[in-house]
């Protein structure tokens, strides 16, 4: 046997090895049908580029593959370029053999910028909600609406620039400095997150909560009930309020018209926009200011969060198993990256969905 031989074998047998630990990335290829994605990547692809000349150095479904390795592993651009190197899961994932061309760092954040100018990923995400309902997975039981801060790089600004963004003017300074002002983040913004306050070491907890002060996004989602899900999403700066549920994050496909949500979304807005639309309101009520809570209203929330708090799974599953944070500059593409953190989740879920089916 030759050498090249022998480094077949050898590569063969580890990833059999790889196979036989649980390869997360051979699960996706086996349950997710990538080339669905084509048509929107090559049509969002021609957008950006302004004209359908041209062929492009690496083929568009497996760039977007690379996107979800990303997106899987919280990685910058860099560290995927190294890793696709490195690694015999992500070479077999995106069907590159050792002697293959590995896209590097400059051409998957050129790849990720074209579809985010060209707002791809709406269209990706629509796509992918598709092939779920037409392999059974439709919107059940009603829906759950709520949303997440997502931390961005924190900006040092003045206080007369932080006026300026928040009357929406660019501060003079960064007007006449493009590279400064390339690396200001408009549009993320501070708020408060609250926690509860924990125990002291005497047993006491102490009366009020604890303020943390936050800088960055918000990611509004609908999962549904059923399936858990995520069917519509919405991306804001943290400052966003309950509001957003009238911008599209209800959806009306679902075979039952139940809405739960938190106080965050209560209003007589919210409510009469979702009586409206035919939903039927299961939003926690409010503490009535300066007033202890009414016994029945506090036995109700506490029967709507048994079904609430399944949406805290999903948001547990983007940051504590793909490290969501957003690295970049700028709402479109923080949009991008909450939108491609969507995506795989419901494709993370729909393998543990499958995994039922087959087991049951």
């Amino acid at each position: 046997m030759d050498d090249d031989a022998a480094r077949f074998f050898d590569v063969e047998d580890r990833l059999a090895r790889l196979s036989g630990l649980g390869d997360q990335l051979e699960a996706f290829s086996r349950t997710v049908d990538f080339e669905v994605f084509r048509p929107d990547l090559e049509k969002a692809l021609a957008y950006a580029d302004g004209s359908k000349g041209g062929r492009p150095p690496f083929d568009p479904v497996l760039m977007f593959k690379i996107l979800v390795i990303q997106t899987l592993n919280n990685l910058s651009d860099e560290r995927t370029e190294y890793l696709i190197n490195d690694r015999l899961s992500f070479m077999r994932f995106l069907g590159l053999g050792l002697s293959d061309r590995v896209p590097d760092a400059k051409t998957v954040w050129l790849f990720r910028e074209r579809l985010t100018q060209a707002g791809a990923v709406d269209g990706l995400f629509n796509r992918f909600d598709a092939t779920l309902r037409n392999a059974g997975y439709l919107p059940m039981s009603g829906q759950i609406l709520d949303a997440t801060l997502v931390a961005a790089p924190r900006q040092r600004n003045t206080n007369a620039e932080k006026a300026d963004l928040r009357e929406g003017r660019i501060p003079q300074d960064w007007q006449d400095k493009p590279s400064k002002l390339s690396h200001k983040d408009r549009h993320a913004r501070w708020t408060l997150k609250f926690t509860k306050a924990k125990r002291q070491e005497d047993g006491t907890i102490p009366a009020t909560d604890l303020a943390i002060p936050f800088f960055g996004y918000k990611s509004h989602v609908s999962i549904d009930r059923k399936f858990r899900l995520i069917r519509k999403w919405k991306t804001t700066d943290a400052a966003s309020d309950g509001a957003r549920l009238r911008e599209g994050l209800l959806d009306k496909t679902n075979t039952a018209s139940i809405v739960w949500a938190d106080t965050a979304y209560r209003s007589k807005a919210n409510e009469d926009f979702m009586e409206k639309q035919g939903f039927v309101s299961k939003v926690h009520r409010k503490k009535p200011h300066l007033k202890p809570m009414p016994r029945h209203i506090q036995k109700s929330n506490a029967g709507k969060s048994v079904i609430r708090s399944r949406v805290e799974h999903v948001f547990a599953d983007q940051k504590s198993q793909t490290g969501l944070f957003i690295r970049t500059v700028g709402i479109t593409r923080a949009t991008m990256r909450i939108g491609l953190a969507n995506i795989v989740y419901n494709m993370r879920r729909l393998l543990f969905l499958e995994r039922i089916n087959a087991h049951a």
